[in-house]
């Protein structure tokens, strides 16, 4: 890929973005060096890496690797068999330590979670008992080694400071006994690494020993006692010991990490490698990247497509097709109306896609594999090279011209533009159709109307145009396919300030043919965007008429299969009791047996009543209160709603229709829908709620139980947390299927993912769910969950 289009499109400052996502000084060396790549399993590759990486973040949280330093040099020296430093040799731990927090982080014991960074994972070699004998010998990162990295430096040590012990003791004595008069100070000091005493200069002769030192004005002169000569060359001599023992230990260090040489250079490239993936993976997080569908047919169909660079919360995302339908893409519209971000879009999308990014783009979007991308997009000028803009443009579209092929993607901006307009839209003219000739997916931006008839009268050419609102006289940024756009120069300049005579005058000398060609552009757009204010009414208006429609088949089916059931059970449970009342009178009838003749008449009075009253009791459960017969239902007084009463079957429900001649209706008794006779009804107080502080006398603050009229099709949980929406939608779905609905829509937007990911596991779990899918086009996409009940 060439070198200047990764720069115009901005490729470079993407790169900038994904090394600031690295832990590691090479894992953002190697985001900086990433280049689009032009073979499709390479490229297939690495957009599963950062998929599957992405995922891991989801599930798992992010993982740091750490300040990874560079120790190849290292490496090296270990293998010529170099000591290292104590400081190199903590840079290994570091590397290892951590080495072993990322394998530990990445390795999963059930297979299948693997996934294409399992290996790499499972490639890291921690060497754990290397990196605990350096951090136990290595105390810190100024290299100081621990006294029991070996016996012997113990020892040695140990002598050290029994050895200055005796020294402090016996100088310790002179300072405060004899040689005090003689002293500038009662201090001990060191001049070069020997213990010393400062003597006033008078008495110098008085102190014998060895003159170390002298004061910058000649009083003092710093003696070291003849009584301690021989324990300061005993000290110096056990301090070069250390020395020595020192370097025994980071050469048996050092040794035992030149055995590994070879795991430590793959455990540097494995964790730069997962370094660079997961950075990957967070822009993608950060952009709410998606992984791109890879053609070889050089079809390009973006949907809901951003530029990276633009705010995500602001941006106005477009949807570009090209390469299907159609293999040249013609863009006009008004200046500043998105034009040239389009361009963009699509040639920085290519490249962050052949390069293994995922991108900001909705799901299922399509990328092709291009060996070139070529752009001509800017002003490059150059005083030096007697270059004006209009040459500047020429000399790079010669050059796309000369190496442009079938595996190319062409991007022009103001193609003609900075001469003569007739002349430039020729020019223009006879550049596209010599790309088109050739089959070589091209995209070209111009205000020239003679291209737009070019695309409208030519095969395979598309007219396209960036959105402008009249009422606002501002831009949309929304790209409409199939339409060529005005540049909207007289409302650009009359909003800007231009007086309107100027403007009006200005009109006068626009072409009649010209002017005609805008006004039927200007009625087409009109047309289109009324025409798609009701196509958006009718498919919304066909949705919610297919939802009601497919509630109400289901719901028929739902009762007409149940009907016979419930009537079964019930019948089954006045059997149940009858054969319960019958048991216990029996029972009774025994006991009384063995009570015999000499029976007290108030026992059996009492046990005679015992029993009429549970007779009573289970008798009431299966007949109808006779309080509540009325004399006579008249189907005057009926009305469709009335909540009524079904004597036979001792149930309540509400009127469905109307009695017919013979006096027939249908009664909804919860789920089912019966057939009764009016003489078989009575009419009943509707159940109410009174709202609280509403008196009951008044009708206003009573509220209608029934859920199916109140519960909504949808329920949105954007902007709750995980907890809050689980428990709200827990009590949606019992809500929801107790009003038999068939199916509902979840929307949970897309966000990170954990909200969607909590929903699908509790939707797993629910009993009463039979299915749930995400979201198709129009649906709401990945944002959305449908859910059908059983």
């Amino acid at each position: 890929m060439n070198e200047k289009v990764l720069k115009t499109l901005e490729y470079t400052v993407v790169l900038d973005m994904l090394s600031d996502k690295a832990s590691s000084d090479l894992g953002k060396a190697m985001c900086r060096d990433l280049t689009p790549m032009t073979n499709l399993s390479e490229i297939e590759q690495a957009q599963k890496e950062t998929a599957d990486a992405l995922t891991r973040l989801f599930k798992k949280g992010s993982v740091n690797f750490g300040s990874l330093k560079d120790l190849r040099f290292q490496i090296k020296s270990l293998e010529i068999g170099a000591t290292l430093t104590a400081k190199e040799l903590l840079s290994f731990a570091s590397l290892l330590s951590n080495v072993r927090v990322v394998r530990q982080w990445g390795v999963s014991c059930d297979d299948a979670e693997r996934d294409s960074l399992s290996d790499y994972f499972e490639g890291l070699a921690p060497l754990t008992q290397i990196e605990k004998e350096i951090s136990r010998c290595i105390l810190n990162e100024d290299g100081d080694i621990a006294d029991d990295a070996s016996p012997a430096l113990k020892s040695i040590r140990r002598n050290i400071t029994m050895t200055s012990e005796k020294i402090h003791s016996e100088l310790n004595h002179m300072v405060n006994g004899s040689l005090r008069t003689y002293l500038q100070d009662a201090v001990v000091t060191m001049r070069g690494d020997r213990y010393c005493i400062p003597v006033k200069s008078e008495y110098k002769g008085q102190v014998p020993g060895m003159v170390h030192d002298q004061s910058s004005s000649g009083s003092t002169f710093f003696i070291e006692p003849k009584q301690v000569v021989e324990l300061n060359n005993k000290l110096r001599e056990l301090e070069i010991e250390e020395q020595h023992e020192i370097g025994i230990i980071l050469a048996g260090l050092s040794a035992s990490l030149s055995e590994q040489t070879l795991f430590l250079s793959t455990d540097i490239d494995l964790m730069t490698r997962l370094d660079f993936t997961f950075a990957k993976a967070n822009l993608a997080m950060e952009q709410n990247a998606v992984r791109p569908i890879f053609n070889s047919d050089h079809v390009i169909n973006l949907r809901k497509a951003r530029h990276p660079l633009l705010d995500k919360k602001k941006v106005v995302p477009i949807d570009v097709p090209l390469g299907k339908d159609y293999d040249l893409l013609v863009i006009t519209g008004p200046n500043t109306g998105g034009k040239t971000v389009t361009l963009k879009t699509v040639g920085l999308l290519t490249l962050m896609g052949q390069a293994g990014l995922h991108i900001p783009a909705a799901d299922l979007s399509e990328l092709s594999i291009f060996k070139e991308v070529y752009a001509d997009i800017g002003d490059e000028q150059s005083i030096e090279q007697s270059l004006s803009t209009f040459s500047s443009h020429m000399k790079s579209i010669v050059h796309i011209l000369k190496h442009a092929d079938t595996d190319a993607l062409c991007l022009f901006d103001e193609l003609g533009a900075g001469t003569d307009p007739t002349e430039g839209a020729a020019l223009a003219i006879s550049i596209l159709s010599y790309l088109h000739d050739r089959g070589i997916r091209t995209m070209a931006t111009t205000h020239y109307s003679e291209l737009k008839v070019f695309a409208l009268s030519t095969s395979f050419v598309e007219n396209a145009s960036c959105e402008f609102s009249v009422e606002t006289l501002s831009p949309t940024y929304r790209l409409l396919i199939g339409i060529p756009g005005k540049s909207n120069a007289f409302a650009i300049s009359e909003k800007m300030g231009l007086p309107k005579e100027i403007i009006d005058q200005a009109k006068l000398t626009i072409n009649e043919t010209d002017e005609k060609f805008e006004d039927v552009i200007s009625n087409l757009d009109a047309a289109r965007v009324s025409l798609e204010k009701e196509r958006l009414q009718f498919d919304e208006d066909r949705r919610a008429l297919d939802i009601k429609i497919k509630a109400f088949n289901e719901k028929s089916e739902k009762l007409d299969s149940s009907r016979d059931k419930i009537l079964r059970e019930a019948n089954e449970e006045a059997r149940n009791i009858l054969q319960e009342a019958k048991d216990y009178a029996d029972e009774s009838i025994r006991a009384l047996n063995k009570m015999g003749a000499g029976v007290s008449m108030k026992d059996l009075e009492k046990r005679r009543e015992s029993l009429r009253g549970k007779i009573n009791d289970k008798n009431s459960k299966l007949t109808v209160d006779k309080k509540d017969v009325s004399s006579g239902t008249k189907a005057k007084d009926l009305h469709l709603g009335d909540m009524v009463k079904i004597l036979s079957m001792n149930l309540k429900g509400t009127v469905s229709t109307l009695p017919d001649t013979k006096g027939d209706l249908f009664v909804q008794c919860g789920i089912i829908r019966t057939k009764t006779n009016i003489k078989d009804i009575i009419p009943v107080q509707e159940e109410t709620v009174t709202a609280p502080g509403i008196k009951k006398a008044t009708g206003s603050g009573k509220i209608k139980m029934s859920k199916s009229l109140t519960v909504s099709y949808e329920l949105n949980l954007i902007g709750k947390t995980v907890d809050e929406a689980i428990a709200i939608l827990d009590k949606y779905l019992d809500d929801a299927y107790l009003s038999h609905m068939p199916s509902v829509r979840i929307v949970h937007g897309k966000g990170t993912g954990a909200l969607r990911n909590a929903v699908t596991q509790f939707l797993k779990k629910s009993k009463y769910v039979k299915s749930y899918r995400a979201g198709e086009h129009g649906e709401g996409d990945a944002g959305v969950t449908i859910v059908e009940f059983k």
